[in-house]
């Protein structure tokens, strides 16, 4: 029984190596709020042609049982950059505002970033940030809160710590926060911000709609388009890729592209206005499908796109106000066929579009139905680039590349983990069909009033303190079986106890 295994271990060795030689490109992009039902690929009902993104798939694989790590932003893009459930780490719940910080990635911590810097890349971030930092004022204290009022204290003669350079990338162009949301609308350009604030933002000047209202009235760049945010950080991004190729075209790059699209508020640029028929929102979504088309197109015109390993995804599902508005006045579902939204531990809260195009290496027109995550991105590129992760990495991080070559003869996750709104409060656990939710509700928005309560379902269980579903029978979530089927219920949160004792999802180190 040794040699067969023998054999199939030095098989695989010797196919990463092989990869890890050829070490491509990485372009990793990274939607805000994009829902499953968002992409017509995703859904044929979608209202929103997405030509790019569904061309994107239609060259590569698209996985249909993909989840964000978490139903929030930061800390999904802390598990994007670490490889590590949020939840695991202090504030691994929160979502910072304005100023606030300090960075959830703690010092020395390898990251996605620096493990492809080791590994030869140059790395470059364009776009949002929102794994926190660290601002000063005059007399050098830590600014950590997102108040406005903390805000108004930057010194803007300092450095922004914490950021993207501290953590692996060695080029950044970008925002603190949710670039047109937050208190401080203001460009980071590596670790400083050249034209800060001169006064606070003039909302009677922006556009007037229901996608419009998510836009705090904080301090303002004079450079700071509100309306072209998403064109500014493609325009870097060109730049990043057109420079590389002439300076080190012998290199490999990892650029990473988050971008404001499509979260709220839905400021398209005037040239995407109108042109869907869905409504500010789903030209906001027209809007990401075209930055996506030119960002391949720039890989093309450079003659690189067959050498690039493209990923796409989103850090959660769709907000609540898109989804009212879309469901009742464009028939458009953003969840679709999901119950629940961003912020929920229903599946519309974390079951993402992921998409993945490598050319000799993904079978184009592929779809998986593999469970997966957006923390196995380190762990596949760490076998693709030949990088060894150490014990106390990556430890919610499982190895892709036999689903994307096809060789995936059984599933690559023993489990799934999930974290709602509140954080270790709000988990919940998948293996197989089977899921289970460590509490009551949606462990995030609020469905006994207001908007929302159209949306409540009957609930099956009301007493019980979990919910378990079938997805495999009931992927709707509509009916509870933790009464039903206890045996299952108290195995799945045995499951969850012993992978948050342990601190990680996958196998501990051998002594």
């Amino acid at each position: 029984m040794k040699t067969p295994r023998l054999i199939i271990t030095l098989i695989t060795l010797g196919s990463s190596l092989s990869i890890a030689a050829e070490r491509p490109n990485v372009l990793l992009i990274l939607a805000d709020d994009l829902g499953y039902g968002d992409v017509r690929c995703y859904n044929a009902q979608s209202k929103v042609e997405t030509p790019n993104i569904d061309r994107l798939a239609k060259e590569g694989m698209r996985f249909t049982d993909a989840h964000s790590p978490a139903t929030v932003c930061t800390p999904s893009r802390y598990s994007l950059m670490t490889g590590q459930m949020a939840f695991r780490v202090p504030g691994g719940g929160t979502v910072f505002q304005g100023a606030g910080g300090p960075s959830l990635i703690a010092p020395g911590r390898l990251t996605l970033p620096a493990m492809l810097k080791k590994q030869g890349y140059s790395t470059a971030a364009m776009g949002k940030w929102h794994v926190g930092l660290t601002f000063r004022d005059s007399a050098g204290e830590a600014i950590h809160s997102g108040k406005l009022d903390d805000a108004r204290r930057i010194d803007f003669t300092r450095r922004v710590e914490g950021g993207p350079l501290d953590h692996g990338f060695e080029r950044f162009f970008g925002t603190a926060c949710c670039p047109t949301t937050d208190w401080l609308y203001a460009f980071i350009d590596g670790d400083r911000i050249p034209v800060p604030p001169q006064g606070p933002l003039d909302r009677s000047k922006l556009p007037k709609h229901p996608y419009a209202n998510d836009c705090r009235g904080g301090l303002i760049a004079p450079d700071f388009p509100m309306e072209e945010v998403d064109l500014l950080f493609l325009k870097k991004s060109r730049e990043f890729m057109q420079e590389h190729m002439r300076r080190t075209p012998e290199k490999p790059f990892f650029l990473y592209h988050a971008t404001q699209a499509v979260h709220l508020p839905s400021f398209a640029a005037p040239e995407f206005r109108n042109k869907t028929q869905a409504g500010p929102h789903g030209d906001f979504i027209g809007e990401f499908d075209h930055i996506v088309g030119e960002l391949m197109k720039e890989l093309e015109t450079l003659g690189i796109a067959d050498k690039t390993l493209v990923l796409l995804s989103s850090d959660n599902g769709p907000e609540t106000t898109s989804i009212v508005h879309m469901r009742a006045d464009y028939h458009h579902d953003g969840a679709r066929p999901w119950r629940g939204m961003k912020r929920d531990a229903w599946e519309g809260g974390h079951r993402v579009p992921f998409i993945v195009r490598w050319p000799g290496h993904v079978k184009g027109d592929s779809t998986s139905d593999q469970l997966a995550c957006l923390t196995d991105v380190m762990a596949t590129l760490a076998t693709i680039t030949g990088a060894e992760l150490p014990h106390d990495a990556a430890e919610d991080s499982f190895n892709l590349l036999p689903v994307l070559e096809g060789k995936a003869s059984a599933p690559v996750r023993p489990y799934l983990l999930m974290q709602a709104f509140s954080g270790q409060r709000t988990l919940s656990i998948r293996r197989g069909n089977w899921k289970y939710i460590d509490h009551r509700g949606s462990g995030g928005n609020n469905y006994a009033n207001g908007e929302l309560k159209p949306f409540t379902l009957p609930e099956a269980a009301p007493e019980a303190p979990g919910q378990l579903y079938d997805l495999a029978n009931d992927p709707g979530e509509t009916t509870n079986l933790y009464s039903k089927k206890p045996a299952i219920a108290a195995e799945l949160k045995a499951l969850l106890e012993q992978s948050k004792r342990e601190d990680r999802s996958t196998a501990p180190p051998q002594p």
